[in-house]
This record gives structure tokens, sequence and C-alpha cells, in this order.
């Protein structure tokens, strides 16, 4: 069974900068996209990120665009998501999320599975 465990996430001032961390377990880490949502309080959650099985491609949310990078070292089984000039808006529960899918979406219903999730509150 495919296991996801996030880590990295934390408290940061406005402006701050943060790197997630996403291992993946239990199955070939080169056969999924992996991505990243998130969700804030009281709201859905929301597509951030996705990159392909190899890597070579890459899709972001026009929410964060510019100020993430999402990268993939399929030897180390691993996913990151640099987060720079972070805003209070940002605040949110992160989720990795991993999916066999043929092509990458943005609807969260299609991702297979899902880590538990790394808070992130950004204060102003």
């Amino acid at each position: 069974q495919v296991q996801l465990v996030e880590s990295g996430g934390g408290l940061v001032q406005a402006g701050g900068s943060l790197r997630l961390s996403c291992k993946f377990s239990g199955g070939t880490f080169s056969d999924y996209h992996m991505g990243w949502f998130r969700q804030a309080p009281g709201k859905e959650r929301e597509y951030v990120v996705a990159v392909t099985r190899s890597g070579g491609e890459t899709y972001y949310a026009d929410s964060m665009k510019g100020r993430i990078t999402i990268s993939r070292d399929n030897a180390q089984n691993t996913v990151y998501l640099q987060m720079n000039g972070l805003k209070p808006e940002d605040t949110a529960v992160y989720y990795c999320v991993a999916t066999r899918l043929v092509t990458i979406t943005t609807n969260s219903r299609l991702w297979d599975y899902w880590g538990q999730g790394t808070q992130i509150t950004v204060s102003s």
C-alpha cells in the first residue's frame, strides 16, 4: 500500500520560506505523478502544483505560481515543494498526493493517495 509522509511545515513570518518534503513508500515511485494540494480553514481543498513521473513537466496553479517550485528525486522516492515569499493567505494544511492517471488533474477526487498533511502558518 502506498504511503505518503510529509514533513517541513511550521510557522513562518510573511515573506519567509519553507521547504516541504514528501516521502513515498509502498510502490514504484516513478509510476506516479506527484503533487500538492492545500486546504485552508473553512475552504475546500485547492490544487497547488504537480510534477510528472519523470519530473520533466510541472503544472502550477495561479495562486502560488512564481513563488513555489516542485521537484522530485526518483532515487530517493521523495517530492519537494520549495515555497518562497509566503503570505498569510497561504496558511493551510498542505497535502502530498500521488496518482497513476495518464494525465495530471486538478480534481482532488482523482488523486489516488494522500498524505496526512502538514500545517503551514504564515504570520503577518
